[in-house]
């Protein structure tokens, strides 16, 4: 094995456009990550789309099946791409879950909550479709759609589009035997999907919206919409909670005896409203003003150690051979960190969705509490704070493998401010000058890449010049940076992706690499 240890730095969300339009990451100063491009070697790679285990190439890559690529060293499917095998082969209706919660919901209330949009990060509107036309089909009579507001993963204000779109499908089956309406809703980052436990107060929102039918009251989802634009020029995913009545009572809380599906795929904002549903009254998220007895599953199981949720529709990628696994089974020890924000991506995600570590012996894992405030307040996030410790971590010796993710262009890109964008950039370009120094310091190897793109295209696309600028809020379709510094390598030609970095971090350690993963990028 190579003595000398290697550095991975994960930028967030900072992809590589060559549009200087709305591109905080190209707009921004950036002297040390332009220098290190220039000295190392350097190239860009795929982050998206089939590169990371979705559907096509129209589909952008986020975080969690970023760090899945990076992690384990191979593509598989994932999210969408998962759910839609299932939908297509039929196996998500033979399920026991599946044919219980039908069963249950007759007489009763079929409740489907999740984000409407069709940004294939989180969800995917077509498989709420799927669900609801099947449960006319097998006899269920009332169902109730809680929508979840995007703006986030697709153009911000495309809300109404979406919620028109289910209500106008929900309306082509409703007839004397099948009723389906929406019920409720709001911004996703306003209520429910909370992650990493750093806001329960989003997920309380969520339940009394939802289970307990608290919140402004609207006859409809798009006069709410309407409302809250007019009224706040409110954005899409911090749209405030919502609850449809009919004379003024509310269309569908949720009741003894209903069956509950999360139709989300994703995992990391899906948890904590699972463990709400499902724990007992040992759960501390939130006092729960109503506590209905239901039968709940998730559209997959967000974490298969903590069995979170204890039922679901679509079973989840089996990813084995790790690299986390294979350092550990040949004795290396490795560093991880992040804040709270991306602390899970650098953990359950890169360990292939498994909580706990291999070893506790070889694996260490720091975790800097996030801020709870708007990023775009805060577009430093704890990117000083992260690197306090990264840089005690390398100089200590004690590591071969570190890594670590600066979440500053995903996070702060999500707001769609663009001037606190390019200070979440500027922040993780001052971070990187100090862990340069560090590695030089201990003759490390520095990789720098990214997981996705966002902060590189921050504005909509304009049909001319004249057009409005329009904030773009969600994860682009950008190749992303990779580059090695302080190793004298040579990188090949071709199209790689972010599963490709496993195997290239094994070699400059020195280490076999496994026969399952794909090829490293150097020569």
């Amino acid at each position: 094995m190579n003595k000398r240890p290697v550095v991975l730095v994960v930028m967030d969300g900072v992809g590589e456009r060559e549009s200087d339009f709305g591109n905080a990451v190209k707009n921004a100063y950036t002297p040390v990550l332009d220098e290190l491009k220039k000295v190392s070697a350097f190239t860009t790679i795929k982050a998206h789309g089939t590169a990371v285990g979705l559907p096509s190439d129209d589909d952008m890559g986020n975080s969690e099946v970023g760090h899945n690529a990076i992690g384990c060293g191979q593509i598989y499917s994932q999210g969408a791409k998962l759910v839609n095998e299932s939908i297509e082969s039929g196996t998500i209706f033979e399920s026991e879950t599946w044919k219980e919660l039908v069963e249950n919901a007759k007489g009763h209330t079929f409740h489907l909550i999740g984000l409407l949009s069709d940004g294939n990060v989180h969800s995917n509107i077509s498989h709420l479709k799927v669900l609801i036309g099947q449960l006319k089909k097998e006899g269920v009579g009332r169902v109730r759609v809680h929508a979840l507001l995007d703006g986030r993963d697709v153009p911000e204000g495309s809300s109404v589009k979406y919620v028109t779109d289910i209500e106008e499908y929900m309306a082509s089956l409703n007839d004397e035997s099948f009723d389906a309406r929406i019920a409720s809703g709001g911004g996703r980052m306003y209520i429910t999907m909370d992650r990493y436990e750093a806001d329960w107060s989003m997920v309380e929102r969520g339940w009394n919206t939802h289970v307990c039918g608290e919140g402004r009251k609207f006859s409809s989802a798009l006069e709410a919409i309407r409302t809250y634009q007019e009224e706040d020029n409110a954005t899409d995913q911090l749209m405030h909670e919502f609850v449809i009545c009919d004379d003024g009572k509310p269309v569908g809380t949720i009741e003894d005896h209903d069956s509950v599906v999360y139709f989300n795929f994703r995992g990391d904002r899906a948890l904590e409203i699972s463990r709400a549903f499902e724990e007992g009254d040992d759960f501390k998220g939130f006092v729960r003003k109503k506590r209905p007895d239901v039968k709940y599953a998730g559209m997959l199981q967000y974490d298969a150690d903590l069995k979170i949720p204890k039922k679901y529709l679509t079973s989840p990628p089996k990813i084995k051979d790790t690299m986390s696994e294979y350092l550990v089974k040949y004795g290396v020890k490795t560093y991880a960190i992040s804040e709270t924000q991306k602390f899970g991506h650098v953990t359950y995600f890169w360990n292939g969705n498994r909580s706990e570590k291999f070893s506790e012996e070889l694996e260490t894992w720091v975790e800097i509490p996030s801020d709870v405030v708007p990023f775009d307040q805060r577009p430093w996030m704890k990117s000083a704070e992260v690197t306090d410790e990264l840089v005690k971590a390398i100089e200590s010796g004690e590591y071969a493998f570190l890594r670590c993710n600066y979440p500053n262009g995903d996070m702060v890109g999500h707001t769609g401010v663009y001037e606190s964008t390019i200070i979440g950039v500027e922040s993780v370009d001052i971070a990187l000058k100090r862990v340069k120094e560090a590695c030089d310091k201990a003759n490390a190897i520095l990789i720098v890449t990214a997981d996705h793109g966002n902060a590189d295209e921050m504005y909509d696309k304009r049909k001319k010049e004249t057009d409005p600028i329009k904030p773009k809020t969600s994860h682009t379709l950008a190749p992303v940076p990779f580059l090695i510094y302080n190793a004298d390598v040579e990188l090949k030609e071709g199209a790689f992706g972010l599963s490709n970095i496993a195997a290239t971090v094994f070699q400059l350690l020195g280490l076999e690499v496994p026969a399952t993963w794909n090829e490293s990028i150097i020569k």
